[in-house]
């Protein structure tokens, strides 16, 4: 006697209709590089960590840096700004070591507020030590006295940390914002 077995075959699920199939599926934003995570993040942070430390170590090589108050807030931002990049550099060391990615919105939405919060500061007292400099340098006649040269350099190197941390920044802001 021959027994009939059923067969069973996979069957794809009907489309779905109504509200379900109005919403468009959400894609994920492309990597860019400059982004956490990423080896141009990376070499941003980095940039942003070696420009800030520069400017600590010339700035604190002056010996009468502590009696103006700008090379002071100078100083205590670019250490702040250094410690945050370098903090940020092994976070993203340690995201491309296990290749992934960034994508929690609070862990970029906490980067954007960072980047945010010590560039501001980075860039604030670089213009107040840039007008110290000039003060000091182009209206009092005073560079034979001062150490000019080495304020002037550690000016400048937190001006090119603030300009590493500026992408950084939009595009921490700019990955938040697509999400």
């Amino acid at each position: 006697m021959n027994v009939i077995h059923p067969a069973v075959h996979p069957v794809e699920a009907p489309p779905a209709t109504g509200a379900a199939n109005d919403a468009m599926p959400r894609g994920r934003m492309k990597d860019i590089q400059g982004m956490p995570g990423t080896t141009g993040g990376l070499v941003l942070r980095f940039s942003q960590f070696a420009f800030a430390l520069l400017a600590l170590c010339v700035m604190a090589t002056t010996g009468d840096f502590p009696s103006v108050t700008a090379f002071c807030y100078l100083v205590a931002a670019v250490s702040l700004q250094s410690l945050w990049s370098l903090t940020l550099a092994i976070l993203d060391v340690y995201a491309i070591l296990v290749k992934r990615r960034f994508r929690n919105p609070r862990v970029v939405s906490l980067f954007a507020i960072g980047d945010w919060i010590t560039s501001t500061l980075t860039f604030a007292a670089a213009c107040a030590s840039a007008g110290i400099t000039v003060l000091i340098g182009n209206d009092m006649n005073d560079c034979a006295v001062n150490h000019c040269t080495r304020f002037e350099t550690a000016t400048a190197m937190a001006f090119m940390s603030w300009f590493a941390v500026s992408p950084s920044f939009i595009l921490n802001f700019w990955s938040l914002a697509s999400k």
